[in-house]
């Protein structure tokens, strides 16, 4: 199986979705613990919630789950949030800071290397590949890094996080005008919003993320209480919810599109 999917546009924007999968090995999924084969920590139905908010934008998704390995950590394995709890390049805890593996079954620094070349290595090419493509066809390209987490998770942080959390590593990953464009589409919706918060962008948005060349990265990390009927097991899909955060995604992905068409994204 592929570690990963894209489906190609012709428009600046890509949209990268690193944590959909839900596909492991089969050795791999003999070796987690109950907990972990309930795959809890998944990114649950976001290439739907995405689906069609923006014609022609470029969708690179991994298809593996992220307890093989986490697309959107430094392959290095450096800590992106250095003194938080958070996990890691290859999981050995879900996001509750529980085993998600079999006592003994944890991987070792030989697989951690071997499932980076299999499953990590592949999508962050395609990745890449699709900047590549949109910025030589635009001029300049913007990666949108789709994300989603439960609301309460006092492991990771306190209290209940904001509906929409957009992370561009303090500033640094994209221009001014494309923040401005997101906090503006998100606060208008009414429901809470933190830009830089608990979540600054994970590896993706802090690797490709350089305005300086015309490339552009922002995260949002979507609270599962937009777009779910509830943020447990079965994590079925409200339409009624997503119907309002896909709003907010198309007016916010809109904007940049324009802003990208304009040529005022470009270096200056």
């Amino acid at each position: 199986m592929s570690p990963f999917t894209v489906t190609e546009g012709d428009g600046p924007i890509i949209l990268g979705m690193p944590h959909i999968g839900t596909w492991l090995p089969d050795d791999l999924t003999a070796r987690l613990n109950a907990r972990g084969r309930g795959l809890d920590d998944t990114d649950w139905h976001i290439a739907r919630l995405y689906d069609g908010v923006l014609p022609g934008a470029t969708v690179v998704a991994s298809t593996v789950h992220r307890y093989a390995i986490d697309a959107n950590r430094d392959p290095a394995g450096v800590s992106l949030y250095p003194g938080q709890n958070t996990t890691a390049l290859c999981p050995v805890t879900d996001f509750d800071g529980q085993p998600i593996w079999e006592a003994g079954q944890e991987p070792g620094e030989d697989e951690v290397l071997a499932r980076r070349e299999a499953f990590h290595a592949p999508y962050h090419a395609a990745l890449l590949a699709a900047v590549e493509r949109a910025k030589a066809r635009h001029g300049v390209a913007v990666l949108w890094d789709c994300h989603s987490i439960r609301s309460d998770i006092p492991f990771l942080f306190e209290g209940t996080l904001p509906v929409y959390n957009i992370g561009t590593n303090d500033g640094v990953t994209c221009a001014p005008g494309i923040t401005t464009a997101v906090q503006a589409a998100c606060l208008a919706s009414g429901d809470p919003t933190v830009l830089n918060g608990r979540f600054k962008g994970g590896w993706s948005t802090r690797h490709y993320g350089q305005p300086e060349t015309a490339i552009h990265a922002i995260q949002m990390e979507t609270a599962q209480r937009a777009y779910l009927a509830a943020e447990a097991a079965p994590w079925a899909y409200d339409t009624d919810r997503a119907a309002k955060a896909r709003k907010v995604f198309a007016a916010a992905l809109g904007m940049i599109d324009r802003l990208a068409r304009s040529g005022a994204l470009a270096p200056r």
